[in-house]
């Protein structure tokens, strides 16, 4: 599943005849392996997989500096689940890997259905992907903890994506409002604290205690993934008109989570350069 990154120098862009179409396929569940390239000119293989009976896809691949991101969408539960599993540095006392989770709310459109994503071929499995349109970044305060061992009331696939992460799972205080007027138990939550409850909380980058807590931020960026479907135009011999689904658009969205930490050794790469 660990996706591997090569030098953009090594490889040539195919970005003609290179269409991703929609096929029907057997079975439940597929898997759709896409070269991407990343911000950073490298090139990465991200690993989509649908599952139509669970109504789920996921979202994986290695960035250049050897994290795993995952991104995990429950259409069932209207839930999307970010993981980043971050190299640790052990010469400062770190883990091997640290483990984050963000959990917020799926909107409309955001990517394209289950049942769609299951049926994705390409014709050029060599190509290099290029997504369409460049998305906004999306900042997000994530100012509320999940408790992982109840997590299954929201979402099943949080326990399943957030294990290794334990204590560091997040979500918006916006969503749980949302979930709580759904019906979600209340007992998942927890509020940590805020920057206006401690005048004296600081940003992690700006904290120079590693013990002190401070706010931790961030960054992740999906580079390519299906957002929207595209419908083609046919007519039959009676000239009658009619539309069917004929491949994808593809987008490239940021995304910048903000989120308390007990201490700054929890977030060693938010620092001033």
């Amino acid at each position: 599943m660990f996706a591997s990154c090569i030098s953009a120098a090594s490889v040539r862009i195919l970005t003609r005849f290179c269409a991703l179409v929609l096929v029907v396929s057997v079975g439940l569940a597929s898997e759709l392996r896409v070269r991407v390239r990343l911000s950073d000119g490298l090139v990465t293989e991200e690993v989509l997989e649908a599952d139509s009976e669970k109504d789920s896809i996921s979202v994986e691949f290695k960035q250049g500096d050897g994290t795993l991101i995952t991104f995990v969408v429950d259409f069932k539960r209207d839930v999307k689940i970010f993981r980043a599993l971050i190299l640790g540095e052990l010469e400062r006392g770190q883990n091997q890997y640290q483990a984050l989770c963000f959990v917020s709310r799926l909107n409309r459109n955001e990517i394209i259905p289950s049942e769609s994503m299951a049926r994705l071929r390409q014709k050029n499995p060599q190509a290099i992907r290029l997504a369409e349109e460049r998305r906004g970044l999306e900042q997000l305060t994530m100012s509320v903890a999940v408790n992982l061992s109840r997590a299954w009331h929201l979402s099943s696939h949080i326990r399943n994506m957030c294990s290794e992460a334990r204590e560091a799972i997040y979500t918006r205080e916006a969503d749980v409002k949302h979930w709580l007027e759904k019906g979600v138990d209340g007992s998942i939550f927890e509020v940590l604290p805020q920057t206006t409850e401690l005048p004296s909380f600081q940003a992690c980058h700006s904290t120079k205690d590693l013990w002190q807590p401070c706010l931790c931020t961030y960054s992740l960026r999906l580079e390519w993934y299906p957002c929207l479907l595209k419908y083609c135009r046919s007519r039959d011999t009676m000239g009658k008109g009619s539309t069917y689904k004929c491949g994808i658009k593809s987008c490239s969205k940021g995304y910048h989570f903000t989120y308390y930490v007990p201490q700054k050794q929890l977030c060693l790469w938010d620092e001033e350069t």
